[in-house]
């Protein structure tokens, strides 16, 4: 989509620190960071919720959050990460771009999820 900044990101328009990457997926640093190391996967193609996501790229998502989490925790020394996924603006959506935080966790690193 042409005013997506994710899209612009993928397409190199916008520059972002680059943590991991697979076929259909771009896993970038967060530039408002949350915990250390929080960091985004990204659809490559402009899907605007997770519900829109082809069921034949699951897979592929599941491995590239799997490698990139394992490589965040390494990088970080953390022992703990949270997954967060907002579809939808009720929901706290604020890119209408299908991603997934990974949030790195410390005991003590102050940041609260509050389910």
């Amino acid at each position: 989509m042409e005013n997506c900044v994710f899209c612009k990101i993928i397409n190199g328009e916008i520059p972002s620190e680059k943590v991991h990457e697979s076929k259909n997926f771009l896993v970038i640093k967060d530039a408002n960071p949350k915990t250390e190391g929080h960091s985004l996967i990204l659809s490559k193609k402009h899907y605007e919720t997770f519900f829109e996501l082809p069921e034949d790229l699951y897979q592929e998502f599941l491995t590239t959050s799997k490698e990139a989490t394992t490589k965040l925790l390494k990088e970080t020394s953390s022992s703990g990460s949270n997954f967060a996924v907002n579809s939808g603006k009720e929901a706290g959506q604020l890119v209408p771009h299908f991603h997934l935080h990974i949030l790195p966790r410390k005991i003590g690193d102050g940041f609260d999820l509050n389910i």
